[in-house]
C-alpha cells in the first residue's frame, strides 16, 4: 500500500455549550467556555467564544446547553451543527415567581434588615 491510498478520517470537534440566542431561522448561537493556563503566571484562566450554529429542526432554545459538531461552512459565518440538546433550560414556576412579588411584606422586612448598620 502507498501513503496516497491510504486516507485518515478526520473526527470532526465536538463541543458543549450554552445557547445564547435563538432568534434566527434554523440557526442558535452557542457560547462555548474553556479554562487555560496563562503562560508565565500559571493563573487560571476562563475565556468564551460564541459560534453559530445550524439547528434545523429547531430544537434548542435560549439557556440550554448543547452538543455541537464541527461541519462545513453552511453560511458565511456558520461551520457547526446541532447534534443533540444535552440539557434544558429549566422553567420557572410562574405562582412562586408573581407570589413573591405582589407581597410588600417581604420587601419590607428586607429593607428594615439592612438599615441596622
Amino acid at each position: 500500500m502507498t501513503e496516497k491510498n491510504l486516507q485518515i478520517e478526520k473526527k470532526p470537534k465536538l463541543r458543549t455549550g450554552l445557547v445564547v440566542s435563538d432568534k434566527m431561522d434554523k440557526t442558535i448561537v452557542v457560547e462555548i467556555s474553556y479554562v487555560l493556563n496563562h503562560p508565565l503566571y500559571k493563573k487560571r484562566l476562563q475565556r468564551s467564544k460564541k459560534v453559530k450554529a445550524h439547528d434545523e429542526q429547531e430544537l434548542a432554545t435560549a439557556g440550554d446547553m448543547v452538543l455541537i459538531e464541527e461541519t462545513r461552512p453552511l453560511a458565511s459565518t456558520k461551520c457547526w451543527r446541532l447534534l443533540e440538546v444535552i440539557e434544558e433550560k429549566p422553567e420557572m414556576d410562574e405562582d412562586k415567581i408573581s407570589s413573591s412579588m405582589d407581597s410588600p411584606e417581604a420587601f419590607d422586612s428586607e429593607v428594615e434588615s439592612d438599615d441596622t448598620v
